[in-house]
């Protein structure tokens, strides 16, 4: 299986993330348009990243002759439910300059949480899962 599409998604999504702290740094209040307007461009590339995985990936996972490998991906498939609710409800909450002008603090705080399990998870896949899934098949 090929994954460059996922890890190339990965370099976007963790981009986004690191333009997104900058520009928190640089003012949440005086930023909060362009904060607004990051945090939507961040859950589009995410939600067609996951949107790909669990129509392409998980199931060809789950299909390997590979039992270990099987098994990694049915956890990454089930811990990133929870991942991914988190941060739709963080991102659908911030998506709005007004309401993260209105509260920077709360912003920041929320932001710091729910994109950094976000980031672990995704160094997770980058160094765990898609390794994996590249022996398997390498091992074919």
């Amino acid at each position: 299986m090929n994954i460059d599409k996922f890890k190339r998604q990965h370099v976007a999504i963790l981009d986004g993330i690191a333009r997104l702290r900058e520009t928190t740094r640089d003012g949440i209040t005086e930023n909060a348009e362009k904060i607004a307007s990051m945090i939507i461009k961040i859950s589009s590339v995410i939600k067609l990243h996951l949107v790909v995985e669990d129509s392409v990936l998980y199931p060809e996972v789950a299909n390997s002759s590979d039992a270990k490998l099987s098994r990694l991906g049915e956890r990454y498939q089930y811990e990133m439910k929870g991942i991914s609710e988190e941060f739709f409800n963080f991102a659908t909450h911030w998506n709005l300059a007004a309401k993260v002008a209105a509260e920077p603090e709360r912003f920041r705080a929320e932001a710091n949480q729910v994109l950094r399990v976000l980031f672990d998870r995704m160094q997770r896949e980058d160094s765990e899962f898609y390794p994996a899934i590249e022996a398997s098949a390498n091992a074919k």
